[in-house]
C-alpha cells in the first residue's frame, strides 16, 4: 500500500472535546483517534507527514471510541493552525 494510504488508516480524524480545546490553546496540543494497533513513531511519521510538521510528544490512551494520540507540536508549529487543517474548527 502507498505511503499516503497508509498515513490515513493511522490517523482516522481529530478528537474534539473542550479540555482539547483548552490545550490547543494553552500548550500546544491537539488529540487525534488512531489505530489501536499503530505505534507512537508511527502516529509521529503519519502526523508529521500528514501535516508538514514537527511533533515534540506523543502519548497516547485507549477509551472508549478506540485509541488517542495526544499530540504536543515543537514551538515552531501552532496546534490552532495544524487544527485548522485538520477540520477542527
Amino acid at each position: 500500500m502507498s505511503e499516503p494510504a497508509l498515513r490515513h488508516r493511522i490517523i482516522l480524524h481529530a478528537y474534539v472535546t473542550e479540555k482539547s480545546m483548552d490545550e490547543m490553546e494553552r500548550m500546544n496540543k491537539l488529540e487525534f483517534v488512531v489505530d489501536r494497533r499503530a505505534s507512537r513513531d508511527e502516529i509521529r511519521r503519519a502526523v508529521e507527514a500528514t501535516y508538514q510538521c514537527k511533533v515534540a510528544k506523543i502519548n497516547t490512551k485507549i477509551v472508549r471510541v478506540g485509541k488517542i494520540a495526544t499530540v504536543k507540536f515543537s514551538k515552531d508549529f501552532s496546534a490552532e493552525d495544524i487544527g485548522g487543517r485538520a477540520g477542527v474548527f
